[in-house]
């Protein structure tokens, strides 16, 4: 399923295309934990769908090497 969120790190908006239904979405808007809602989805699509995020703005905001 196609989903656009606006990133909280940059402002952006991206869209991915997320391995759930929309059963799952309505779940997890109800009030279950995203985790329950969509045990198929990874942790990476989950936090793009609570925060709007992706791998890549995480990986440049918090390198490693930085804090190593």
């Amino acid at each position: 399923m196609l989903v656009t969120r606006t990133s909280m790190l940059t402002g952006k908006v991206h869209t991915l295309d997320i391995p759930c239904t929309q059963a799952q979405l309505d779940a997890w808007n109800a009030g279950a934990l995203i985790q329950d809602a969509m045990p198929n989805v990874s942790a990476e699509h989950r936090e793009f769908l609570m925060t709007g995020s992706t791998t890549e703005e995480w990986d440049a905001l918090f390198d490693e090497g930085e804090y190593a």
